[in-house]
């Protein structure tokens, strides 16, 4: 393929010809280089294309390292940053649901941290020497310093780090870089969650400096509401109990493990919740 023709972008190319795969699409009549828009697509769509017909697609490569194009519309394109869902970890990384038929790899060398299936997480779209797309939770350096927020604004951001002891790095509006200094923590800001934020400063180098909302727990739900909200989201499950290690805790609830098991133990009382050993299960 022409690097014209924009692999990880949405581009409008031009019907050359239609056949039983499907249709060949040029960036300019009269292109020698063509790229296929399958069938199966066109049919899905109940579209009717003929030749010098213009139509809107992404391109990408297929699961025989073909270039391929496709009507789908998918949740990251090149260059952009989003947060995806862990489908599959193998050998050579983590597949990515990105919302085409061809899940999207995060290579292993291309993690900050150790990935599960299930998860989210925030990451970066980048063409590798091979020309295949891929992904990186390597964002820090590449997310953009040039917001126009100023001090006072309100805006969202999604959580892709703590550092206990610097604070937690957020991509605001999924692509500006920012930071909630360690002394304003709160049990609200957890990595790979998406929270509201106000900008409380802008540094020199761009970098916005933010603050979250400022509820007392009682406002946001004590220890309990924490585990039950996140038991909720997780299938009704669980994988802690009151012999579970207190970093985990910590990393997962943000309180001590003697808050942990106060918060358990009233959830037991009203029946709320029931202890296995593998965790916690709501009833």
């Amino acid at each position: 393929m022409k690097r014209n023709m924009k692999i990880g972008k949405k581009q409008e190319l031009i019907v050359d010809h239609v056949a039983a795969p499907g249709a060949f699409l040029v960036e300019h009549e009269g292109d020698e280089e063509m790229v296929l828009l399958p069938g199966t697509e066109i049919q899905n769509k109940r579209l009717k294309l003929e030749p010098g017909d213009k139509v809107e697609v992404f391109l990408y490569k297929d699961s025989e390292d073909r270039d391929i194009a496709t009507l789908k519309t998918p949740k990251i394109e090149l260059g952009g940053f989003a947060p995806l869902v862990a489908k599959e970890t193998t050998r050579i990384g983590t597949f990515l649901d990105w919302g085409l038929d061809k899940d999207l790899l995060l290579p292993y060398s291309e993690q900050t941290f150790k990935t599960q299936r299930g998860k989210t997480y925030f990451v970066y779209l980048y063409e590798d020497k091979s020309g295949r797309l891929a992904a990186t939770t390597k964002v820090y350096d590449k997310l953009l310093r040039d917001s126009a927020h100023k001090r006072g604004d309100w805006t969202e951001g999604y959580v892709f780090n703590i550092n206990p002891e610097v604070g937690a790095f957020v991509a605001v509006e999924n692509k500006y870089l920012g930071m909630i200094r360690a002394q304003d923590l709160n049990p609200s800001v957890r990595t790979g969650k998406e929270i509201k934020v106000r900008v409380t400063g802008v540094r020199k180098d761009g970098r916005l400096m933010l603050s979250p909302i400022k509820k007392a727990y009682k406002e946001i739900g004590n220890d309990a509401d924490r585990i039950l909200e996140e038991a909720k989201e997780r299938g009704g499950k669980l994988p802690y109990n009151d012999k579970s290690d207190a970093s985990a805790i910590k990393d997962a609830f943000g309180i001590s493990k003697s808050a942990f098991k106060k918060a358990i133990g009233n959830l037991l009382k009203d029946g709320r919740i029931e202890l296995t050993e593998d965790g916690l299960i709501l009833k």
